[in-house]
């Protein structure tokens, strides 16, 4: 835990510190709040104690700056008993508490405990977000809008979706998310890549194998649909699947039942199907590569996921998800208005998935605010 002490007076900062440094945190200080805001461009730190009071940049304005960086840091104030009112109005500006001076041993370490705590959960909250990007997705265009109404309506029931979209413009999310609003939620949500797999090997993944069925069969292997038992199994690029391995998914959703490779037994599951594919399943269908019979198992409801040339509008939010995501812990970043603006012209033939990767391209070359000039620079318009 690392802890910055912003104070003018060399004894507060000098007493403060050995207590901190006593109680196994790593401390460094500031003599005035130019010098702080220079150490927290350049490294993270967890809890900021500074001093309302002090010459040149006061404390309040030293919060103020703080919160325009978008730090994380929990921020508390020291205040001499003549500026109790403005530490209270630096709370509700953000600052996360105050201590009194003269200092007391005991309260200054209950509220860098909390500090600490209120920071720890911060965390685990962004971090959650990154794994669960799909449980909310970004964007509030006209199209965005109409696939959660979709969502919301078809999640609660058991109906197989097939969910139709471009590469890398977010059909696991919007998987994720049925499942999420299901009354699966708790149960696994387990996913397959259709177009990762060898062909020899999708139907040992899907159905499972028993020990001994094939050379390297050397236990008994559950598959993915069992694994997903009680769950949703999302097919991902089925339109790559086989059509051995689409007969026996056929069969399964037909009957709810499947036989591991080298087994005769049945065995029942109850998995809810979501499928996604990048390709014209119709076309496919008439060039004899897919089943017809399959397609109208999983087509039971389509949602069509809106390429990001569609949903311009949600390029600047998307912009800001990625900027956060990639300078999470770090020194804070921003794009400057004329750089959003180019990047909501360009053509994205690689969605989502490409402004990702621009975005983090634009983070490390680019300047600080990231503007048009980087954008032409560095991004292939």
């Amino acid at each position: 835990m690392k802890v910055l002490i912003v104070d003018d007076e060399r004894a507060i900062r000098n007493s403060l510190g050995e207590i901190l440094g006593d109680e196994g945190y790593e401390v460094e200080t500031a003599e005035d709040g130019a010098v702080a805001l220079q150490k927290v461009e350049k490294e993270k730190f967890d809890v900021i104690f500074c001093d309302i009071k002090m010459p040149g940049m006061d404390g309040v304005e030293v919060l103020g700056k703080l919160m325009e960086m978008g730090i994380d840091a929990a921020v508390v104030m020291i205040s001499g008993h003549a500026d109790i009112d403005t530490a209270v109005e630096c709370i509700k500006k953000g600052a996360f508490d105050f201590v009194q001076k003269p200092l007391d041993l005991n309260r200054i370490l209950i509220t860098i405990k909390n500090a600490s705590e209120r920071v720890s959960l911060t965390t685990q909250n962004k971090a959650l977000k990154k794994k669960v990007y799909g449980a909310d997705m970004i964007g509030d265009s006209a199209p965005m809008q109409h696939v959660r109404e979709i969502i919301a309506k078809v999640a609660p029931t058991d109906a197989r979706v097939l969910i139709m979209g471009p590469n890398g413009s977010g059909k696991e999310l919007v998987a994720r998310n049925l499942h999420q609003q299901s009354a699966r939620s708790a149960m696994p949500f387990v996913e397959v890549n259709c177009a990762a797999i060898p062909g020899e090997l999708i139907e040992s993944e899907l159905f499972g194998h028993e020990k001994g069925s094939f050379t390297s069969a050397i236990k008994q292997h559950k598959g993915k649909f069992e694994q997903a038992d009680g769950g949703t199994l999302f097919l991902d690029e089925i339109g790559d699947m086989s059509l051995a391995a689409q007969a026996k998914v056929l069969r399964v959703l037909q009957e709810r039942k499947l036989s591991r490779v080298g087994s005769d037994k049945d065995i029942v599951v109850d998995v809810r199907v979501i499928a996604a594919t990048n390709k014209d399943l119709m076309e496919e269908i008439r060039k004899g590569t897919f089943r017809e019979d399959l397609y109208h198992r999983l087509s039971v409801i389509v949602i069509k996921v809106p390429s990001l040339d569609e949903r311009r509008d949600d390029i600047p939010l998307l912009i800001d998800f990625f900027r956060e995501k990639y300078t999470d812990g770090g020194r804070a970043r921003s794009f400057s208005p004329e750089a959003v603006e180019l990047l909501k012209q360009k053509s994205w033939p690689g969605n989502i998935r490409e402004l990702d990767n621009v975005v983090d391209r634009l983070l490390i070359l680019g300047d600080e605010p990231v503007s048009a000039e980087n954008v032409r620079d560095f991004v292939n318009l």
